[in-house]
């Protein structure tokens, strides 16, 4: 990367830096030290790898959203130079601190109100949280519009739909297409996915991922929520919004054009190139990422998903255009059931059925602010509780 690539020192704030996103973020921070102040560095209760995190980095501050995880980071910090703070209002105060780039990757309706923090600050967001467009998702691009930010998708799939809608050309857009690996899932029969451990469904083919997100992208709900959060982004409708089944995971996605053009975005399934692309953008960076190989890949299939198989994408579709609240019904049940797989108290074609019956016992209620999303996503979570208690039972 060239000097004049990136202003001096761009200001930091990485919320979740100690999941899976986050810790991709530190590296490629790390990489290049004198580029980059970190204001502030947020993490759910991980205090040992946040304060080694700061220390490295040389942060300004340090947050954990679980208060009994103070007392550790403070220890860890002692005569650093660097502030700690903890709690969910300290979470929300750092993400409003201010910062020429702010990632937000807390996962969950947890990340919502740090997200919209960030937001209102009016600078770039890197949005790694798929649940501040897909439940929240006129709360937040109202903050957009109002604060003048800049959002910048994190994921595979929305980064490569971004970078190829580089040219602005949007009126002449066709369709965009995501693809999916098919996660390990692919090609097994509904009583084999019946069978299905945790351990088994963890298995992502491709992608190294944290459990949750590796276990939505084995039931295809990652896609089914990606397919809102593009709606969100790209002010598009469900219809023109495609889906294909890409084993190989080279191309992220497409974007069709009315001239018969078809624009892709590839690269190797490494999560750091979206988000050094999101991290140097207008510019690029230069990124430890192997570096994609045509000739040894040898071959690209692509296939349309199975909705009998995978009826999380197909719920998905039904919240996008149901609007309101169902999208936020869907995530926060999906969240309380996979957790439920996760601990064996329910099976893995259970967690779709699981967010089938919560989205028809709660409907379309409204979700035009904060406090109406975060109410109905406790209800939808104890609503999903209630469901896998009584599969368990």
């Amino acid at each position: 990367m060239s000097a004049a690539s990136l202003p001096p020192k761009r200001s930091i704030t990485v919320l979740g830096s100690t999941g899976s996103v986050g810790t991709q973020t530190i590296d490629l921070l790390s990489a290049d030290p004198a580029r980059f102040a970190v204001r502030a560095l947020v993490a759910g209760r991980n205090a040992a790898l946040l304060a080694e995190q700061a220390t490295a980095l040389g942060a300004e501050h340090a947050v954990v959203a679980d208060p009994a995880a103070y007392p550790a980071l403070r220890q860890a910090l002692a005569g650093t130079g660097i502030t700690v703070a903890a709690g969910p209002e300290a979470v929300v105060e750092a993400a409003a601190m201010d910062a020429d780039w702010t990632m937000a990757a807390i996962t969950g309706a947890a990340g919502l109100a740090a997200t919209l923090a960030a937001i209102r600050r009016g600078r770039a967001v890197a949005l790694a949280n798929k649940e501040a467009l897909v439940c929240a998702g006129e709360v937040m691009l109202s903050a957009v519009r109002e604060a003048g930010a800049t959002l910048l998708p994190v994921d595979s799939e929305h980064n490569a739909i971004f970078q190829s809608l580089a040219d602005q050309n949007h009126a002449a857009l066709e369709k965009i297409v995501l693809t999916a690996s098919g996660g390990p899932f692919r090609t097994a029969s509904l009583e084999e996915m019946a069978r299905a451990t945790p351990d088994v469904a963890l298995r992502h083919p491709i992608w190294s991922m944290g459990a949750k997100i590796s276990i939505d992208s084995a039931t295809m709900m990652n896609k089914g929520l990606e397919v809102i959060e593009a709606a969100r982004l790209f002010g598009l409708p469900d219809a023109k919004i495609g889906v294909l089944v890409h084993p190989q995971s080279v191309i992220h996605g497409l974007v069709y054009y009315q001239d018969g053009s078809v624009l892709a975005q590839l690269g190797s399934p490494d999560m750091r190139i979206p988000i050094s692309h999101t991290l140097a953008w207008p510019a690029r960076m230069a990124t430890p990422s192997p570096r994609l190989d045509l000739a040894a890949v040898g071959r690209l299939e692509f296939d349309e998903p199975d909705l009998v198989r995978f009826p999380a994408l197909r719920l998905a579709r039904e919240a996008l255009r149901a609007g309101g609240g169902a999208p936020a019904i869907l995530s926060a049940a999906n969240e309380v059931a996979v957790d439920a797989f996760l601990q064996r108290r329910i099976g893995f074609l259970d967690i779709a059925s699981t967010v089938e019956e919560v989205m028809a016992a709660l409907g379309t209620p409204p979700a035009d602010t904060l406090d109406q999303v975060i109410a109905l996503d406790a209800e939808s979570r104890r609503a999903a509780d209630r469901l896998a208690t009584a599969r368990a039972a």
